[in-house]
């Protein structure tokens, strides 16, 4: 039984979240706990399938009645259980908390998009969720181009870390759970070339997709001197549905997805964002 967490602050945000999860793993058994985090007195939760909790505060528990009058419109599954939860106080505590207390194998968050040219910022919650939370967490985009399951998954790697079991298993379960096919991607400045750890690191982890994913994998090279619009332009052209990270390339990362301040998440995509954690 897989166990997700997905926060709620009853927003559109969030309801995508939801929905993407619910549809992902729609052939797999599920807990979905849906936390809503604010000033709240008083807990608790039951073993049934759709469980709302107790709350002095009407117009939450308005709210979150609501919410599982709509879960209850999404297409069936019996093995996906709901239940509602309640925290309060710093919203890193409390999923951080809720993530140890229930076995959260995986974090779902939705983040305001953007339209036009302007960047999709993934606000400072989330951010500080990806660095802070030794949690996989799933960020879906207000403006995701929703194709579920993503057939095509990009995997930006710069080659300088070694890709642990736990990371190549995460990155499986989600290939084979979508029927997807992988392309790892690689970006070197125009006069750069891969270190021998690089190229080591690399080995490894084409050693293991081709006995893992044989024809469902492609390794791309690019050449160019901003990394993040070679990402951005190969996202779009070879139709990236979904885009993995690994948290413990935080150079990287931050490099791609955060701005100076190390809070925010700056990206131009419509595409969910998987960042795994070992």
């Amino acid at each position: 039984m897989k166990n997700v967490l997905v926060p709620t602050d009853f927003s559109a945000n969030s309801w995508n979240a939801l929905e993407y999860a619910v549809g992902l793993f729609e052939k797999v058994p599920c807990n979905f706990y849906i936390l809503h985090i604010g000033r709240l007195n008083q807990s608790s939760t039951k073993g049934n399938s759709f469980t709302l909790p107790l709350t002095r505060d009407n117009t939450i528990r308005k709210k979150l009645s609501v919410l599982f009058e709509r879960i209850e419109q999404l297409p069936r599954n019996r093995r996906h259980h709901f239940v509602a939860l309640e925290e309060y106080g710093r919203i890193v505590n409390a999923i951080r908390n809720t993530v140890a207390s229930k076995s959260i194998n995986l974090i779902v968050m939705g983040t305001k998009g953007a339209s036009g040219v302007k960047a999709a910022i993934v606000g400072s919650n989330t951010g500080n969720v990806i660095t802070q939370v030794a949690c996989n967490v799933l960020v879906v985009p207000e403006q995701a181009t929703i194709v579920i399951p993503p057939k095509e998954i990009v995997f930006p790697t710069d080659y300088n870390i070694f890709y642990s079991f736990s990371i190549l298993e995460a990155i499986a379960e989600i290939i084979h759970l979508a029927k997807a096919k992988l392309q790892i991607l690689n970006v070197l400045k125009n006069k750069g070339r891969l270190s021998q750890e690089q190229e080591k690191n690399k080995a490894y982890l084409q050693d293991y997709v081709e006995e893992a994913f044989q024809e469902k994998h492609r390794f791309y090279d690019i050449r160019n001197n901003n990394v993040k619009t070679a990402i951005q332009h190969h996202i779009a052209i070879e139709h990236g549905e979904m885009v993995i990270m690994v948290a413990k390339n935080l150079d990287f990362l931050q490099n791609l997805f955060f701005d100076s301040t190390i809070e925010k998440v700056s990206f131009h995509t419509r595409v969910p964002l998987l960042v795994l954690h070992e």
